[in-house]
């Protein structure tokens, strides 16, 4: 029978190349944005596409009962991949502000899970995009990292109280992969972030500021295509016994050496320099 998954976050970047490389290895792929425009112009190159979004709880019931619907009530496997950051101090990030990124990174992504899992059962996979963020910590993104650790504690609870299940429950921690995520981020920087007032005005200006706004960066040190991250999807999609985390770019192996090796404060030397 046609496998079939539900992925989140299609309208760009990882989503939209996962969506069009399993839909070519024979799946049947219900590819979801949060935005109707970009649910069309997937339906336009032959994709399964419509609208789910985090944020919004009705959003999320509508988009599992679509999704039944179009399977007769089962559902193989689920890659939960949109996400968006918030760039800035952890002191200057306002409590709605953390409300808000937890809203989607974290409570939409599993309460999704939580109403797909009757109809994955016994055996679905249910894959969770992280980063290499959800294993360390970067200052001015402090909001971002603290939703992808929650993510990672969560699929570690979920493992462990399915562990005598055929259920697999799959983190994938990308490094620096050529996404809009950056672009994305601007209008929640802009939001919520006083930057002029904050005591870390100076690290904005020479720091923050032109990496956020400054498209002629180039690519970061490591960075990998989205097919990179599709080609460890697909591993864990299809291995008899898939991994518990499948880390890419070297810049994730790396941070996890350094996290399991290095004393606590030569790591926290790095990282406050970073």
């Amino acid at each position: 029978m046609q496998k079939t998954i539900l992925i989140t976050g299609c309208s760009s970047g990882i989503g939209y190349d996962a969506a069009h490389s399993l839909k070519k290895r024979g799946y049947r792929v219900f590819a979801t944005c949060r935005q109707e425009a970009d649910c069309a112009r997937l339906r336009s190159e032959g994709l399964e596409s419509f609208r789910l979004d985090y944020a919004d709880e009705a959003s999320i019931r509508t988009a599992v009962k679509e999704t039944l619907s179009r399977t007769g009530g089962r559902l193989d496997a689920l890659f939960n991949n949109g996400a968006y950051a918030i760039p800035g101090a952890t002191e200057d990030l306002p409590r709605d502000a953390l409300r808000a990124i937890f809203e989607t990174n974290v409570f939409g992504q599993f309460e999704l899970i939580n109403q797909l899992l009757p109809a994955m059962k016994p055996a679905g996979r249910i894959i969770n995009c992280s980063s290499v963020l959800g294993i360390a910590v970067l200052r001015m993104r402090g909001a971002y990292c603290a939703s992808k650790f929650a993510m990672e504690a969560l699929t570690d609870a979920l493992r462990y109280e399915n562990y005598n299940s055929e259920l697999k429950f799959i983190s994938i921690q990308p490094g620096p992969i050529p996404t809009k995520i950056r672009v994305n981020s601007i209008p929640h920087f802009e939001k919520w972030i006083n930057w002029k007032e904050s005591a870390q005005r100076e690290v904005y200006e020479q720091k923050l500021l032109p990496r956020l706004y400054n498209d002629n960066n180039g690519p970061d040190r490591f960075e990998l295509p989205c097919a990179a991250v599709t080609e460890k999807l697909v591993h864990a999609l299809e291995s008899p016994n898939p991994k518990p985390r499948y880390m890419v770019t070297k810049a994730t192996y790396i941070t996890e050496f350094m996290r399991r090796f290095l004393p606590k404060r030569i790591l926290d030397r790095i990282y406050a320099g970073m």
